[in-house]
């Protein structure tokens, strides 16, 4: 049985992304062979698929590709910061991504579905997973159609790739309002772009629950009506982009009228952090 030299695991594991021991114990299977070793790993990682399906993936990525009116979101978690860094992972993201944009697909369960490289997305997926030697979930998709897109890729890590993503739709001409409005939102979190958006339902729970909060702080019965609407205004100030005060306005306007000012109306906008 021929020796197997650091060099060849090494190249091994920068190629796959595999671990240190399943590189040596493969090339050793192999012979040294570096492809027949690629092939032990792709097969016995097939087998072991199903059973990394309990495991938790809360690392990864988020990755964005702008194409003419619409720009394609992704969110690909794996189960270790090691792989998420890892060339293969991010070379993986980024054929993923490219096969979901092409397809137009606005969520995960048609992006599994779309084609790609004479298979689907999900397939190379798991042939990859199979491969790394774990788990790898795509685990979320947005696509924001609008006549310009701003994107805001955020590293929570420098060591790391982006692990939070925003994409805001957006009417107008000015790029650097749009982008700002992205980082906003990255900090932020709104849900909606306008009040009108927040579902009904939504609305009436918070003002039965600030009804009741208020009631029972005592507040006269008189003043209730108007108590009450105040925080109904706090609430939408917190999931609503348009009334949220814009985090990098140094004069503490809110969104829309940040805006207004740049000549900009955000028509959508989709985040996703990576975990979250």
């Amino acid at each position: 049985m021929a020796a197997v030299s650091m060099a060849a695991i090494k190249e091994l594991r920068e190629r796959l992304g595999a671990g240190m021991l399943d590189s040596k114990n493969a090339l050793t299977e192999a012979d040294g062979d570096i492809e027949k070793a690629i092939e032990i790993l792709r097969l016995k990682g097939l087998k072991g698929v199903a059973k990394r399906g309990d495991r938790e993936a809360s690392e990864g990525l988020v990755a964005v590709k702008q194409t003419d009116g619409a720009a394609t979101m992704i969110e690909l978690v794996c189960e270790t910061d090691f792989v998420a860094k890892n060339e293969k992972f991010i070379a993986l993201s980024e054929r993923v991504l490219d096969a979901i944009a092409a397809a137009g697909a606005a969520n995960a369960e048609e992006a599994l579905a779309a084609p790609a490289e004479g298979k689907t997305v999900n397939d190379i997926i798991t042939d990859e997973s199979a491969i790394i030697g774990e788990k790898i979930v795509l685990r979320r998709v947005s696509r924001v159609e609008a006549p310009a897109t701003a994107v805001y890729l955020h590293r929570t890590s420098k060591d790391l790739p982006p692990q939070i993503g925003v994409v805001v739709g957006y009417e107008g001409d000015d790029a650097k309002a749009a982008l700002s409005i992205a980082q906003h939102i990255s900090f932020a979190d709104p849900l909606y772009v306008t009040r009108e958006e927040v579902p009904a339902a939504d609305v009436d729970k918070e003002r039965d629950i600030v009804t009741e909060i208020s009631k029972n702080e005592g507040k006269p019965e008189a003043a209730l009506p108007k108590i009450v609407e105040g925080r109904l205004n706090a609430f939408f100030k917190q999931v609503v982009l348009n009334e949220q005060v814009h985090a990098l306005d140094e004069e503490k306007r809110d969104v829309k009228k940040v805006a207004e000012a740049a000549g900009i109306t955000v028509k959508s906008f989709a985040r996703s952090k990576v975990g979250a």
